[in-house]
């Protein structure tokens, strides 16, 4: 009896470890072609503000977890090409110069033409991707670190508002509509 009880701790553990291992999006070599290629999107799943004001209603909220991740439904994206940048990303959290009659450009929605990436790699090999928006006012810089399997960390860093963060994935661009 004492074996079989072995036997099935063991096959348990032996599972356990296999499913940690099959959560890879992607490989290395892959994500490596993307970010070298300039030309990925990154698809943001959650949404991290750092506003207490924000992360106190979210607790407040009947039902709620006590944490301060907003699982994001839709399909948002920071997409870079090589001579367009589109960002289309929710934004929680104090806006400093809100604007009262246009309510969408209270998130982080524009098109960039004139942009400057920059990226490296770190020693853990985390690629970190800086694309500056020149002719964007209220976003200084926006931080894309992607790990070797595909997810990524994304922070917009703004004129006009707090500081906020993404987590999610990159891929491969669609192809773009014919004109």
């Amino acid at each position: 009896m004492k074996k079989y009880i072995s036997l099935i701790y063991i096959l348990g553990f032996i599972f356990f470890f296999q499913s940690c291992s099959s959560q890879n999006t992607g490989d290395s070599k892959t994500t490596d072609l993307l970010i070298n290629s300039q030309e990925f999107t990154f698809h943001a799943e959650r949404a991290n503000p750092t506003n207490y004001d924000v992360i106190n209603i979210m607790n407040s909220m009947p039902n709620s977890t006590s944490t301060r991740i907003l699982q994001l439904n839709g399909n948002y994206t920071v997409e870079l090409r090589k001579n367009k940048l589109e960002v289309t990303l929710p934004y929680f959290g104090r806006l400093f110069n809100p604007t009262y009659g246009n309510t969408s450009n209270n998130s982080y929605r524009f098109t960039s033409k004139d942009y400057t990436v920059n990226k490296s790699q770190n020693k853990k090999g985390n690629w970190i991707v800086r694309v500056k928006p020149n002719d964007v006012n209220n976003v200084d810089e926006i931080i894309i670190e992607v790990y070797k399997n595909g997810k990524a960390f994304t922070s917009v860093r703004s004129n006009d508002r707090q500081p906020i963060s993404y987590d999610g994935f990159v891929s491969k661009n669609d192809p773009e509509p014919a004109p």
